[in-house]
Parts: structure tokens; sequence; C-alpha cells
């Protein structure tokens, strides 16, 4: 029998953009769950919501099904479609740019190759109770970080 997938909620925020920023996860398996969050003194709303998928993605210590839950359609377009043209081209955009936050980019492109990963899309800010979850974590990153600075 194959195991139920892990399922991976992921957010990002920022107060300012740039600003000082958050990431949220929460992990879901049969019978457990893992919160975790951080934050960083100066970055982005994108660089947050990449944080938050790639340090879920790091706790999972083997090959598995993976549900990758995100209202970043940035990052959900980015790791499914955009990605394959970029690494083609050299990590350069249609116009011969550099990608912006590659660095995060190719981590996240090496973490998802080591396991099944399907994507989805949730609208944030709509309900969603993981969504609000994660996005509470992220914005508990920013907090923390400010109260200890």
């Amino acid at each position: 029998m194959r195991e139920a997938p892990v399922e991976l909620y992921a957010d990002g925020a920022c107060r300012g953009n740039p600003g000082p920023g958050g990431w949220g996860v929460l992990l879901r398996t049969v019978g457990a769950e893992r919160e975790l969050f951080g934050g960083e003194p100066e970055t982005t709303n994108n660089r947050m919501e990449l944080t938050a998928v790639i340090r879920g993605l790091e706790l999972l210590r083997r090959r598995c099904a993976v549900r990758i839950y995100t209202d970043s359609q940035y990052v959900q377009k980015g790791i499914s479609q955009w990605i394959h043209d970029w690494k083609r081209r050299g990590w350069r955009t249609a116009d011969r740019r550099p990608v912006k936050n590659a660095d995060l980019w190719q981590r996240l492109d090496e973490l998802a190759r080591g396991h099944e990963i399907e994507w989805y899309w949730v609208r944030g800010h709509s309900g969603h109770p993981e969504n609000e979850r994660v996005d509470a974590l992220a914005n508990r990153g920013i907090d923390e970080l400010q109260t200890n600075a």
C-alpha cells in the first residue's frame, strides 16, 4: 500500500516590499503536524514565499509524495512552468535579464527533484484554514524578528 502524501502549506509575508519578512509552514502527515516559521530583516514577499516552501521541503528526510499548497502564483507557476525556460536559458528571462531570486529557485528545484510533488494554488486571505494558519505563522516570524531586534 502506498503512503498518504505529505501535505505542505506555505506562506510568506513582508511589511514593506522590500522590508522585514517572514515565512510560515505547516507540514501534515497521517496523525502528525509540524509548524515552523522564521523571518529576515530585509527581504521581499516573493523571497519569503519561496523560503517557506524550501524550509518545509528541507524537513523531509526521504523521498515521498508531497502536496504543496501556496497562495503564491509566482511560486506555483514558477516551479511548474517558468523554471524550464529559465534553466534552458542559463537562468535568464525571455528578455535576457537574470532571473530574480535564482538562488532560491535553484534550491527549490534541487529539493523538488527528490520528491513526487503536486503543486496547488489556493486563494490567499479567503478563509482557507491552513492558508490562514501559515499566514499567521509568517507574520509571527516578522513579529519575533522585530521583537528580538
